[in-house]
């Protein structure tokens, strides 16, 4: 392919630390499967922009039906900080050898102004990998909304059909390949270097 469009969280960084997780659901005082109902409900406004932490966390809190504390969101915004904070090194190796190979890359994430700024300050050599840097919080759009993916395809400045979009959320690849992008559901590096013929 001459250009990859890699999504972050699953993919480039690791998915959410089932520790932070867990502890993120003790201190809520919640069961398991309520507390990530509401997490998720108002999420896609989060990593839009949207909202900021104390509006996002105010909005979980309306969702359990129990307004948190501002000591409570600043704790959750921590945790919640910390959950999403590693990177897969082994991705981050592929992405490193495709640039060296002149592959014209792109990364579109569904991530809030607060984790980004985290990231920036954690992983800023992973982020430098990335010409196009399509952070939802700040381009006003999420996946899968079409206007995610089109504001990348702006800048790589090549069309949908030479981009493969790379993406452990297969809504989020099949929401690219409707617009004639070519699509990977990532479940390994190992099969990602198959398909790229870097293997």
């Amino acid at each position: 392919m001459d250009a990859v469009l890699f999504d972050m969280f699953g993919v480039v960084a690791m998915d959410q630390s089932p520790v932070v997780r867990a502890t993120m659901v003790e201190y809520s005082g919640h069961g398991h499967d309520a507390f990530w109902t509401a997490y998720w409900a108002p999420r896609q406004d989060y990593d839009r922009g949207d909202l900021d932490g104390p509006a996002y966390w105010k909005a979980v809190g309306e969702h359990l039906g129990e307004p948190l504390t501002s000591g409570q969101v600043e704790k959750l915004i921590a945790l919640d900080l910390d959950s999403w904070s590693r990177v897969n090194e082994e991705s981050v190796a592929l992405v490193s050898e495709l640039s060296g190979a002149g592959v014209r890359l792109g990364l579109l994430s569904n991530i809030p102004a607060e984790l980004a700024k985290r990231f920036e300050e954690l992983h800023p050599h992973v982020l430098d990998l990335f010409p196009t840097l399509g952070l939802s919080c700040r381009i006003g759009h999420a996946k899968p909304e079409p206007g995610a993916y089109r504001w990348c395809l702006e800048r790589m400045g090549v069309p949908a059909g030479d981009v493969l979009f790379v993406d452990d959320n297969r809504a989020n690849v099949e929401a690219a390949r409707a617009l004639g992008f070519h699509g990977h559901v990532f479940t390994s590096v190992p099969e990602l270097r198959r398909l790229l013929g870097r293997g």
